[in-house]
């Protein structure tokens, strides 16, 4: 969702960037020659505006045609089969209205379900933004075989979240487990991760963090380079100190890169599948059923087509919603140069 949301405005700025191809001067130069005749100028202005919006639309009518395809008539049908009772196999949809809806806010489950989404997105989220500029920090510096580091730990972002679930099922494992094995050597005996209701989420947000991590650490190094050395030698020569100068610049400029981390990271931790479903699917005992695989269970395990897209409609607004509200606040803590 945030790729098709970005991927859209760019594409939409290039296209009106391109079919901007008269530059001012050839323009107010037409309009020289047009002389006291405001028909010819009136007519050429039209059309104008009809060649560029008939060449706009010709760039962009193969992504309009994958998107509304693969997107706006999957959105639409999504809506339409909340509203139905549909089992997969059966032809027909019985439309049912607000059943599906009704039966979901009064489901004790679903609202687990809800929970265990929002704790691991703003677990896992935090983490790695804080993780993510503490190393960008670091390997900021003029640190020996900081490029190799740098490539280390972005590493695991590369890699299929499928590959890295059994990584770690293995190193969450109670008897022979990586984890548990150094917890025993300080004498700590590490507790049962994935098996246990207490744990198995926390070790879902450790493994996002290990993976997420590296991407933050790449997009603050980007913001850090950004920011002019000249701030820190002033606020340096002014008297201020290594955590007043990392409070007072550092961060107020790293904010726009704070604010695209939260957006983004928040969006992909809300919709997280794959590690749950590699590593407890769903348990135990409902402690780590998240949105998506609720969704995966209703509709292909118990066949419930229109109840699954009730819920996946659910989980769209909340999404939506949550975007809005942090565009919303980031005016008054986002700060641009």
């Amino acid at each position: 969702m945030k790729l098709f949301v970005l991927s859209v405005y760019i594409y939409l700025r290039g296209v009106f960037l391109a079919t901007r191809h008269f530059s001012l001067s050839q323009q107010l130069e037409r309009v020289r020659r047009a002389g006291p005749d405001h028909r010819s100028l009136y007519w050429w202005y039209n059309r104008r505006r009809l060649t560029d919006l008939m060449t706009a639309f010709l760039f962009l009518s193969p992504s309009l045609l994958l998107f509304g395809v693969f997107v706006y008539y999957a959105l639409g049908f999504n809506i339409y089969l909340s509203f139905t009772s549909w089992n997969f196999l059966s032809e027909t949809k019985t439309f049912i209205g607000f059943a599906n809806f009704e039966r979901m806010f009064s489901d004790q489950r679903f609202w687990r379900v809800v929970f265990n989404t929002f704790y691991y997105a703003v677990g896992s989220v935090t983490l790695s933004l804080i993780f993510g500029l503490a190393l960008a920090l670091l390997l900021n510096c003029q640190l020996p075989w900081r490029g190799f580091f740098r490539t280390l730990i972005f590493s695991p972002y590369v890699t299929t979240i499928a590959a890295i679930s059994l990584l770690w099922i293995w190193i969450f494992d109670p008897r022979y487990g990586l984890i548990n094995y150094v917890l025993g050597l300080i004498g700590i005996e590490g507790p049962r991760w994935l098996t246990s209701t207490t744990w198995a989420m926390p070790a879902l947000i450790i493994m996002n963090v290990w993976h997420t991590v590296g991407y933050c650490m790449v997009i603050y190094l980007a913001g850090l380079s950004a920011i002019p050395r000249d701030l820190h030698e002033a606020a340096a020569i002014d008297g201020a100190g290594r955590w007043a100068i990392f409070r007072y610049v550092t961060l107020p400029l790293l904010s726009p890169t704070t604010f695209f981390l939260v957006v983004t990271s928040l969006i992909g931790a809300l919709q997280v599948f794959d590690s749950v479903a590699v590593m407890t699917r769903g348990g135990p005992v409902d402690a780590t059923k998240v949105f998506n695989y609720y969704i995966y269970e209703q509709a292909f395990a118990f066949f419930r087509a229109g109840y699954a897209a009730a819920v996946a409609l659910v989980l769209f607004i909340m999404i939506l919603a949550l975007t809005a509200i942090q565009i919303h606040l980031s005016r008054r803590w986002v700060h641009y140069q």
